[in-house]
């Protein structure tokens, strides 16, 4: 496939650590990693495959170092053709014409510290890079440059000998400055301008330092940029340094990449095909909908008559209420791990006394495996007597499924949706389950509004429409507002009836949301959710993406961290937070924390 091709088309996934991975198979940092194309290829050939199965699309020569002037440190600089011809060779061989070969070249030997000269960069790299090109590699990375002069020349003197597409990669090992003093928001034009097709950073201090470093350079930035962290900064443990960044870490982490604009994610130091599985699960995540659903016009027209829509306040108690803008409280209970209910219809009861308008019902919540959210929807309805609200994700099911399962869940008495696309399978209880994703939520949300014309998922006519009351979630704190915001307004365009929020503990952040998006109209439903320890702030600050729990509140739980007094505490924050969204929003959900409905008639002073 053509790189460039390839780029504008999506998120591309590229692979992790070359030298990690030699290391655990007995090279030892003595040796030159580079050689080792000669002299073990099957050891290079084996990590290729790794990151393949893994799900790379684009796997990196060995040839990091495979330069004059590094080689020449262990006596090989005779080998520089026959290490790089390997090094192609034995990528190419593994992504065959599916995967991106990528030529990579690092920065001159460490021994060969500035000032430099324009000749010792000419001797340096012109023997690797041609013989690169002409192996047939697909694009060329410049990897880990800590000197803006450096890579400038680098690049000058490579587009003399080739015009093929270059990558820029720049590694800051202080905050936010490179080695040659530079700040980062200083060398965002000069690399610009410099030719290259996409840059950014790779190893640096880890995911969440390049995270910061995009945060400073993305206003400025024009091109496509990737982000390659390392796996955290190395600790030593018994003698030995090793790097502790969890493939989910990484995985997270790539989406917030991904909603900063990066088109280009993989990993560096310490990372391993594991971290690369994870980070394909979570691009896949991050761009799903590959199947496009007709509009009710579009689809009028092929079936040449819809049905006329089930007027809202028909359609459900809640839909009723939200009709006549009535505040709407919801209480969401999470689905047993076990095919026996009978506890959570007990609380289902528990909430019904306490006048909810409906339960929440999410369907594999942080990619848990539980009972069926449909099966869980009408065994409450039918024997506890209260509306559900049934979230329908778009990971598990094809698109097929999805109608099927719409179809069931409206035939046995379901009428209230919540349509998300989900969190990919890495973040939960099996991370090697496959994704579909066939649609996103927005498309998913366009072919529950045709189910409810009469019109199946092809705009052939059914004999009798649907009259689901359709929701979405939203995210008031995106990493991206302005990207949550666009998606917002095509979920809305697309037939959105009402909105329910992430878990909002910044009430400012919710106020300027709603504000931002007044223009559309539509009913907001604000999530709170009691803490219920110190560890459980903590777990939401930092390991939950789309939530954000400011410090202030961490604190006010770090002074009771545990026990009755931590609940206590968290159902005062939550207590508060309800007052301050009640005219803020035209309802609110409440979760129930390890299923401890009490504390909702707590949250609700009841």
């Amino acid at each position: 496939m053509s790189f460039l091709k390839a780029l504008q088309e999506g998120v591309l996934v590229s692979d992790g650590a070359m030298g990690t991975m030699l290391y655990q198979k007995g090279v030892y940092i003595n040796r030159c990693f580079d050689e080792v194309n000669l002299s073990a290829p099957d050891l290079v050939e084996d990590i290729h495959i790794a990151y393949a199965k893994a799900g790379a699309d684009i796997l990196s020569t060995n040839t990091f170092g495979a330069n004059y002037w590094h080689l020449k440190t262990y006596g090989l600089e005779g080998k520089i053709a026959a290490i790089n011809q390997a090094g192609v060779k034995l990528a190419r061989k593994v992504a065959g014409s599916k995967l991106l070969v990528a030529g990579t070249i690092g920065p001159l030997s460490p021994f060969l510290k500035p000032p430099f000269t324009e000749e010792d960069f000419r001797q340096g790299y012109e023997e690797q890079v041609k013989t690169l090109v002409n192996e047939g590699v697909d694009l060329l990375i410049l990897e880990s440059f800590e000197y803006l002069n450096a890579l400038l020349l680098t690049i000058k003197l490579i587009k003399e000998w080739t015009d093929l597409p270059i990558v820029a990669e720049v590694t800051v090992e202080k905050e936010e400055h490179l080695a040659s003093g530079e700040h980062v928001s200083e060398i965002v034009k000069p690399i610009e301008e410099s030719g290259v097709v996409a840059w950014g950073f790779n190893c640096c201090q880890g995911a969440r330092h390049i995270l910061h470093l995009l945060d400073l350079i993305r206003d400025e930035a024009t091109l496509p940029l990737i982000a390659q962290p390392s796996a955290g900064i190395p600790q030593k443990v018994e003698g030995r340094k090793l790097y502790l960044c969890t493939p989910e870490y990484l995985a997270s982490h790539s989406r917030y990449f991904i909603q900063k604009g990066v088109k280009i994610v993989g990993g560096c130091c310490g990372t391993t095909p594991r971290h690369i599985k994870a980070v394909r699960s979570a691009v896949r995540s991050m761009s799903p909908g590959r199947i496009r659903i007709e509009s009710g016009e579009e689809a009028k027209e092929k079936a040449g008559t819809v049905s006329p829509a089930i007027p809202l306040a028909e359609r459900s108690a809640m839909a009723k209420k939200i009709a006549q803008g009535k505040f709407v409280i919801n209480v969401e209970l999470t689905p047993p791990r076990s095919p026996d209910p009978s506890k959570t219809l007990e609380k289902a009861k528990l909430l019904k006394k306490m006048e909810i308008d409906a339960i929440n019902i999410p369907d594999g919540p942080r990619a848990s495996a539980r009972m069926s959210a449909q099966a869980l929807a009408v065994l409450i309805e039918q024997k506890v007597g209260i509306e559900t609200v049934l979230h329908v994700c778009c990971r598990d099911r094809n698109l097929i499924g999805l109608q099927a399962d719409l179809l069931g869940g409206y035939a046995l008495g379901l009428r209230n949706l919540l349509i998300i696309t989900g969190d990919p399978p890495k973040l939960g209880d099996y991370p090697d389950a496959t994704a579909v994703f066939d649609l996103d939520a927005i498309g998913l949300v366009q072919l529950v509004q045709n189910l409810n014309r009469g019109l199946d998922l092809v705009g052939r006519a059914i004999s009798k429409p649907t009259g689901f009351l359709v929701g979405v979630g939203v995210n008031p704190v995106a990493v991206n507002v302005e990207r949550e915001i666009a998606r917002f307004e095509a979920k809305v365009k697309a037939g959105a009836e009402f909105a329910i929020t992430q878990p909002v503990f910044d009430i400012r952040a919710l106020e300027r949301f709603v504000e931002q998006v007044k223009h559309l109209n539509i009913p907001i439903i604000a999530g709170i959710w009691p803490l219920t320890s110190y560890r459980a702030a903590l777990f939401m600050q930092k390991e939950v993406p789309g939530v954000s729990v400011p410090e202030e509140i961490v604190e006010r739980m770090a002074k009771s961290p545990t026990g009755e007094a931590a609940i206590t505490e968290g159902v005062a924050i939550a207590r508060e937070a309800y007052e301050a969204v009640k005219d803020l929003v035209q309802g609110v959900q409440i979760s129930a924390p390890l299923g401890k409905v009490e504390m909702v008639a707590k949250v609700l002073d009841l």
